[in-house]
């Protein structure tokens, strides 16, 4: 069961100019899925506090944005660092698709046998394809994110795999 109802989804890396302009890395599908989040949030301990994006627009591979309450160099370096937040309502996931952060925790099931090898400890991308780190009895083991490894996710039980021999083992 998912309980935070934010989501982590980029960085602040730097300033943009010298009127309060954030640049930020995204950690969505594409940054223009962030620069279109009309609302950010940064964390504090449990409190989560909101930021009214006024602008946000794409460049290159990062999002430059501006806050309606950061309007100087001062503010923005301040907030250099730090991590932001959306609420998971802000997103429209598709069907099938999911947080990645859902998936850490999950057990990873054969899909045949039901035999459960270990849980998701972590994910990691290389490009091609996210990669699922499998803590198991035996150690971390690795298996790409790939319909020809995993047959589904049932974010409920489990994600439900078909490995090759010696992958998991």
């Amino acid at each position: 069961m998912i309980s935070n109802p934010y989501i982590e989804c980029g960085k602040i890396v730097n300033t943009h100019g010298c009127f309060g302009a954030l640049k930020l890395e995204s950690w969505c599908n594409t940054p223009k899925e962030l620069a279109a989040l009309r609302r950010l949030y940064l964390k504090n301990g449990a409190t989560y506090t909101e930021y009214k994006v006024t602008k946000a627009s794409v460049f290159k591979q990062f999002v430059i944005v501006t806050f309606d309450s950061v309007t100087d160099m001062d503010l923005a370096l301040a907030m250099k660092g730090k991590l932001l937040y959306a609420k998971r309502e802000d997103f429209h996931l598709e069907k099938g698709e999911y947080f990645v952060a859902d998936l850490i925790g999950l057990s990873v099931i054969d899909a045949d046998t039901g035999k459960v090898y270990g849980k998701v400890s972590e994910t990691i991308n290389r490009g091609a394809s996210d990669i699922y780190v499998v803590k198991t009895e035996d150690g971390e083991r690795m298996i790409p994110a790939v319909p020809e490894f995993i047959d589904r996710i049932e974010i409920e039980h489990g994600i439900f795999v078909r490995p090759i021999a010696g992958m998991l083992d």
